[in-house]
């Protein structure tokens, strides 16, 4: 087997975006379809793309780092791997062990081969990799078993009033599906599955009806089980989870649960004060002013605001911030403000230091 990196062209420091642009810039340059009748180009896209299938996957790739080809072998057992490799690197087989040096042979971590293996090498050499011998001659592997697909990950932006009230929507995003072609497999006969490159999955654009359950924060994360990248080998799917932003509102606050809202008053009605009507994203609600209000005072709404995501939780609620509002300029409204003039007692600045 080549090395992965090497068939890449790609360092063992490189970051799992630049392993993935250049396979995909070998695929494309390599890809069957793009040379027809080239075997060499042919026997190249297997390379590029087993070796992606290793490089790809961060665990094999931390595997493949760690013990070499011997890694990629089916039924390797990295636990057993390990004890191994230390055995070996303390002399603890005996008589042979590892011969010294980077030569040729390779045992099955890389580095030397063997000097004369002792008559119970080969039987360790198989609980390794997980070998038996079952009836009628040759060694059999344990198939690999079933793996979870991966999860898949969409951000969604919502109104206030979604938050508040909860909404369904519709949306679109990229998410892993098996391949049609290959079902899954990686292969199309003997050869490697053309659409998939190998990978048994493709990717597609997704359309899902979901619900934002009331409640909802910017940063908040709604978990869709089952809505992810299907498995392998009858693995479970993933699932889908979705990053919420709220936006914000033209007229309406948000701190914590609770918000705030600027409702404009009149004067006279603020001055004599009276009952007054005030928007909701529940609809309309009456809302009575003490007589005497000024600008900037708050007038508590209990359980208006964002109720709780969480079963059990507090509901916030909804603050009318009073914001008196003067009638236009005119004659008859500067007549008026003299006459107001005349009933403050104090300087309303007095208190005002900095």
């Amino acid at each position: 087997m080549k090395d992965p990196y090497t068939v890449l062209g790609a360092s063992k420091t490189a970051t799992a975006d630049e392993l993935k642009k250049a396979y995909r810039k070998l695929a494309k340059k390599l890809h069957p379809d793009h040379n027809p009748g080239d075997k060499k180009a042919e026997e190249r896209f297997k390379e590029v793309s087993s070796a992606f299938e290793i490089l790809g996957d961060p665990k094999k790739r931390a595997l493949y780092d760690e013990f070499g080809e011997v890694s990629t072998r089916q039924g390797f057992d990295e636990a057993k791997a390990r004890q191994y490799a230390q055995a070996a690197a303390s002399g603890g087989f005996g008589r042979g062990g590892f011969s010294g040096g980077g030569g040729g042979g390779g045992g099955p971590f890389g580095g030397g081969g063997f000097q004369g293996e002792p008559a119970d090498f080969s039987s360790m050499f198989e609980e390794l990799f997980n070998q038996q011998r079952p009836a009628g001659g040759g060694r059999g592997r344990r198939a690999p078993g079933p793996e979870a697909g991966n999860d898949a990950e969409a951000k969604v932006e919502v109104d206030l009033r979604d938050a508040v009230l909860g909404a369904e929507r519709e949306l679109s995003f990229e998410r892993q599906v098996v391949c049609p072609t290959c079902k899954g497999t990686g292969m199309q006969g003997r050869a490697t599955c053309p659409q998939c490159n190998g990978e048994g999955q493709i990717e597609e654009t997704a359309r899902l009806k979901v619900k934002i359950p009331a409640g909802v924060e910017t940063g908040s994360v709604v978990r869709l089980a089952g809505q992810g990248a299907p498995g392998v080998r009858g693995g479970s799917t993933g699932d889908l989870y979705l990053r919420i932003t709220v936006r914000e509102h033209p007229t309406v606050r948000v701190t914590g649960k609770d918000l705030l809202l600027d409702l404009p008053v009149t004067a006279s009605e603020a001055l004599a004060g009276g009952e007054v009507t005030a928007p909701t994203f529940e609809g309309p609600v009456t809302l009575k002013i003490p007589a005497g209000s000024q600008s900037g005072r708050k007038l508590r709404l209990r359980g208006r605001g964002l109720p709780a995501l969480k079963a059990g939780g507090t509901r916030g609620d909804l603050y009318v911030v009073l914001q008196i509002v003067l009638p236009p300029d005119s004659e008859a409204s500067r007549e008026a403000v003299e006459a107001l003039q005349k009933l403050y007692k104090t300087d309303v600045r007095a208190s005002l230091v900095l």
